[in-house]
């Protein structure tokens, strides 16, 4: 029985060649030859099966502690098939704080087709279970338990946390499944599975494949059941990871551990920092150094590496992130180098702003997406970024005493 650490590196043999090489083959086939008519090879089309995305399922799944994986082409995709499995009139309960893409697809797809989505906020566990059990539901859906929870176990792009073990339990207790997106903590910080989930999601464009070159989604389930209604809508709708995808995120993958302490260790010091800086209003992120019980009371390793911060009222936002150079402005998370972004503009601009604003996503508030790069460096990024910030308030309120930028600071 391997460590998680060997895990990463190794995974588990599909026993496909006997070549003796130590990375498993690409296999670029759309078909495969079958020896005879009245015989069933194990691989037959490459929609319902490969040897090189076998063995990437095979891996996420015993990274997972899952009995079963599957790659698809991209998060959303892999968020897709699995809420196919609900039926018209199913109610499903959304955390809500999710990513805007999500978000988008419960609303603006799968409610045109009669699925029931209610959002309530999945730290409040009494409001939860009322909302599980259909005792707050409306309409004709009231008195009908849902059937099933999604969220996220860092929401994003506030960082808070969810206790997977507790709303997993709720989930259970009225007969629904819990369906967890683990893309912000990956199985090295924690294993959902273990606690109780019964289908985990990751997002694999982001700290898995950990190189900014691949979209990419997997999904492992808790039981055989599951697994044959998510491989029935991976196999009928066909988002399936192309063989070349599935090895960058195999190759990925072997580097995560090394990749995650390094952007974590940033992460630290870089909150740190900001918590201190007088245009910083507030900072979000859970792995800020005296948390680590908060973390480990609910199952996490680590607090990742994306946090979120405000500027205070009246400086631009845009004035800091227009200025990095060593911080690229884009959206995506968990590669090798640090991305800033302004999620009322970018990752979340698919939310109308009065939902944004009930859930905390201001538009002063801005996300980083640290990588592995000198911590010093990356701060000092920030730090000219902010004078050139405070440059532009001064001119903007050349008129206004400090006393004034002060009442700001400490609003």
């Amino acid at each position: 029985m391997t460590r998680f650490n060997t895990q990463l590196v190794h995974g588990l043999p599909v026993n496909d060649n006997n070549t003796g090489a130590v990375n498993p083959p690409i296999y670029n086939s759309s078909t495969y030859a079958f020896e005879s008519v009245g015989t069933m090879p194990r691989w037959d089309y490459a929609r319902s099966g490969n040897p090189t995305r076998e063995f990437l399922e095979k891996q996420i799944a015993q990274l997972e502690h899952g009995t079963r994986g599957f790659a698809f082409g991209s998060g959303l995709a892999a968020i897709h098939a699995v809420l196919s499995i609900f039926q018209p009139g199913d109610r499903i309960i959304v955390g809500k704080n999710i990513y805007g893409g999500t978000y988008s697809l419960f609303h603006e797809y799968f409610e045109r087709w009669g699925v029931i989505v209610e959002e309530v906020g999945t730290t409040d566990y009494k409001a939860l279970d009322a909302a599980v059990s259909g005792e707050s539901a409306k309409g004709n859906a009231h008195g009908c338990p849902a059937k099933a929870v999604y969220f996220e176990v860092l929401t994003n792009p506030l960082l808070q946390v969810n206790n997977v073990t507790a709303i997993a339990g709720i989930a259970h207790r009225h007969g629904a499944i819990a369906i967890v997106d683990n893309t912000f903590v990956t199985p090295y910080l924690q294993q959902p599975l273990d606690q109780g989930a019964d289908i985990v999601i990751h997002s694999a464009t982001k700290y898995l494949a950990g190189h900014s070159e691949v979209n990419a989604g997997l999904v492992v389930v808790k039981d055989d059941e599951l697994g044959k209604r998510v491989y029935f809508a991976q196999n009928r709708l066909g988002g399936v990871l192309a063989p070349n995808e599935c090895d960058s995120v195999r190759r990925g993958i072997q580097t995560l551990a090394l990749r995650m302490d390094r952007q974590q260790e940033n992460a630290r010091a870089i909150s740190s920092y900001l918590l201190l800086h007088p245009l910083v209003k507030s900072v979000h992120y859970p792995g800020l150094p005296g948390h680590e019980y908060e973390l480990a009371s609910n199952g996490l390793k680590g607090g990742g590496a994306v946090l979120s911060f405000e500027v205070v009222p009246g400086v631009d936002p845009a004035d800091v992130l227009d200025n990095l150079h060593i911080f690229r402005l884009a959206v995506s998370l968990g590669a090798v180098e640090s991305l800033a972004e302004l999620p009322c503009r970018m990752t979340h601009f698919e939310l109308p702003r009065e939902e944004r604003l009930k859930v905390g996503i201001t538009d002063e508030l801005v996300r980083l997406a640290v990588g592995i790069e000198d911590k010093q460096d990356l701060i000092e990024d920030l730090g000219q970024a902010f004078d050139i910030a405070y440059e532009n308030y001064l001119k903007r309120h050349a008129g206004e005493s400090l006393f004034t930028f002060a009442q700001h600071v400490y609003a």
